[in-house]
């Protein structure tokens, strides 16, 4: 498997940066790409991803998606409502999925790798994704990835290097990655500094906690951890 020419979906996030950094670890990046669809944050994650593009030696792109702000309702969004407090896990959080946001995506970065030469894209699409949002589920994912080896001449993989990790795994991974987690960006509200509060804060403060790592992130306020929701008598 050893150097293949991947394209790497990088956002600006912590998850995305250190697939970024697996990526370059393990093939060939020949571009990373990122999204701006109209989302509260867009303009604080995006400029990292492309600063750690930059630091990888490989092109950066930027896919505008404006449709998705305009016409899609979702809280994420900058013509959305609030973005709610909590943990990421709970019912509220739905308001923050935008409908089929990793399809899309994932359908326009496969154009861009087959354009691109690359027999891989690179998504760091991971088990804690999923309590929520159905397109960052297995069998979505497995689905996407059949439709895209099927769908181009040159049988593009989908590669998921962290969907049997959690979110603390990562944070643990890119620690030995050398990831400076400090030039990354979760908040879902994007203001200047990360709320601590919101869903998206919430769960990377408990990523840095599970991986016993010091958390670099400036927050407004930093409340103890929401619980989140419980199943019976499942572990921690």
């Amino acid at each position: 498997m050893h150097g293949m020419k991947v394209v790497v979906l990088c956002s600006g996030g912590m998850d995305s940066v250190t697939a970024l950094h697996w990526a370059r670890a393990h093939h060939e990046v020949c571009a990373v790409l990122s999204f701006d669809y109209g989302a509260k944050h867009n303009h604080r994650e995006i400029p990292f991803a492309a600063e750690h593009a930059h630091a990888a030696g490989a092109p950066h792109r930027v896919i505008p998606l404006d449709f998705i702000g305009q016409l899609f309702a979702s809280d994420l969004l900058k013509t959305g409502g609030d973005v709610p407090g909590g943990h990421y896990a709970d019912e509220n959080m739905k308001r923050t999925v935008v409908p089929f946001r990793n399809g899309i995506m994932l359908a326009a970065a496969t154009g861009f790798a087959e354009s691109a030469g690359a027999e891989g894209l690179v998504i760091a699409a991971h088990t804690g994704d999923h309590t929520i949002y159905p397109d960052c589920r297995q069998d979505f994912m497995q689905a996407m990835g059949d439709a895209i080896k099927l769908g181009t001449y040159a049988g593009v993989q989908l590669l998921r290097p962290f969907i049997t990790l959690t979110k603390g795994q990562i944070a643990a991974e890119g620690a030995r990655l050398g990831v400076d987690f400090a030039r990354t960006w979760s908040c879902y509200k994007g203001g200047a500094v990360h709320c601590g509060q919101c869903g998206t804060c919430v769960e990377r403060r408990e990523a840095f906690q599970q991986a016993a790592l010091a958390d670099p992130t400036t927050y407004e306020s930093t409340p103890p951890l929401p619980a989140g929701p419980r199943k019976g008598g499942e572990n921690e």
